[in-house]
């Protein structure tokens, strides 16, 4: 297994800067936003695919320190109900197979998207329960209609530029946000479809990643791993549950928030994690995602590198000598 960094928190630093800032503290992997909710301050597709001296200048800088690129990504929502949302969402998804297909990138990140409610809505719909009966009803149109031609179209052309490995985010907002949901895409459209599994996203759910690494695992569905953490607040469940729209600033008000690797859940939480991404047979990167509002960017991410380095399994697997 290799550690890696989402590099979208140091995305005011210039890009070699910010190789030099990873590459010092141990990084031996970095995941590139392409556009949408990361950005592109350190990958820009329009910029790179209009030039095949860029592209080479570009991987002799992360090459030179050491680097690999472990995915692009490029979250957005190309089913979203607004018709020019969508299609900004869906042309960086496909300018981001372009540059992985001359990269060699072989995983991209993003999200499954969520449509509306009817062809002619303003906002997206998650649908989160199955009564009243007309919510069974927009999730029946959603995936029938919308999800399941969209992404089977988009596979083809990921995988015609040689990607056989898009990882969904299992987000709440989106049609994919648990495993069930993943492996209902995966069956409708084909083995192309896996996950950037992120536990920060399920642990609030009430989901246990070891047990929902196992599931994905035993499917081959596991393409890449986002490492963050996520403090549940049990005062707080109790009273209101884990569903919160407040502001992830309300830290003490909230029913969870996302934290540095460690300060969500333990050590032994997170060996128990990779160990069983060990078992079900993952040997990628380990890619850090920031996002804690209690702690600065550099000193967050260091103590999510120092918890993991300690943790990682580096060796290959010999055969058992006692069995």
């Amino acid at each position: 297994m290799k550690l890696g960094v989402f590099t979208v928190l140091y995305q005011n630093l210039p890009f070699e800067k910010m190789l030099d800032k990873l590459s010092d503290m141990g990084v031996e992997a970095i995941e590139l936003g392409t556009g949408n909710f990361p950005g592109n301050s350190h990958c820009n597709p329009d910029e790179l695919l209009e030039s095949p001296e860029k592209i080479k200048s570009f991987m002799r800088a992360i090459e030179s320190r050491g680097l690999t690129i472990s995915a692009l990504s490029c979250h957005g929502n190309p089913l979203h109900p607004d018709k020019k949302i969508a299609k900004e969402a869906h042309d960086v998804w496909r300018k981001t197979v372009l540059l992985a297909e001359r990269l060699e990138v072989p995983v991209i990140n993003g999200f499954s998207g969520c449509p509306g409610d009817h062809v002619n809505a303003k906002h997206p719909n998650w649908v989160t329960c199955s009564w009243p009966p007309e919510y069974i009803e927009v999730l029946d149109w959603q995936w029938n209609e919308v999800v399941i031609p969209y992404w089977k179209e988009e596979t083809k052309f990921a995988e015609i530029h040689g990607i056989n490995q898009i990882a969904f985010e299992m987000h709440p907002g989106f049609v994919v946000y648990n495993p069930e949901m993943l492996l209902k895409l995966r069956e409708n459209v084909g083995p192309s479809i896996g996950a950037n599994f992120d536990p920060s996203h399920l642990v609030w759910q009430g989901i246990d990643p070891v047990e929902a690494i196992k599931k994905l695992g035993r499917e081959n569905a596991i393409f890449h791993f986002h490492a963050k953490d996520t403090y549940l607040d049990h005062a707080n469940i109790k009273v209101n549950g884990v569903l919160d729209t407040k502001h992830y600033s309300k830290v003490l008000d909230r029913s969870w928030t996302f934290r540095s690797v460690g300060y969500g859940h333990d050590e032994k939480t997170w060996k128990d994690i990779i160990s069983v991404l060990r078992a079900v047979g993952y040997d990628y990167v380990l890619s850090i995602e920031h996002e804690d509002i209690l702690a600065s960017n550099d000193e967050g991410l260091m103590k999510a590198i120092t918890l993991l380095k300690e943790t990682l399994f580096k060796e290959q697997l010999k055969e058992m000598w006692w069995a």
